[in-house]
């Protein structure tokens, strides 16, 4: 099995339950490793593996749609990411707020979904 990772990808985003951080927007980072099994080993073309412009731009679109949770930012990403193409096998996703808003808080908060075909 091989896999791909898309590692600290970057957005400012507008995921919150709270007003201030909804109209503010905060700082994402995305993280994505994708599991396949390529058709050939050694992979020598585009279409023996799983293209990851494609597999960026479905976390960057979904990244630009606000929501309350990180849990359904991250479980919708990984369900998109399993239906892009049939080689894959398992998507993990983890979502990381830089700047949560909670008082006094120095730290990241995060979510990640381990999702299996």
């Amino acid at each position: 099995m091989l896999n791909l990772e898309l590692s600290n990808l970057q957005f400012h985003s507008f995921h919150s339950q709270h007003d201030a951080a909804i109209k503010t927007g905060g700082a994402f980072k995305v993280d994505a490793t994708i599991f396949f099994e390529p058709g050939i080993i050694p992979v020598r073309h585009l279409h023996e593996t799983i293209d990851y412009t494609t597999l960026y731009e479905v976390i960057k679109r979904r990244m630009e749609k606000p929501t309350k949770l990180l849990e359904t930012l991250a479980t919708e990403i990984a369900q998109e990411i399993l239906s892009t193409d049939n080689k894959i096998q398992e998507v993990s996703v983890k979502i990381r707020k830089l700047n949560a808003p909670i008082p006094f808080f120095n730290g990241e908060v995060s979510a990640e979904y381990n999702l299996k075909r």
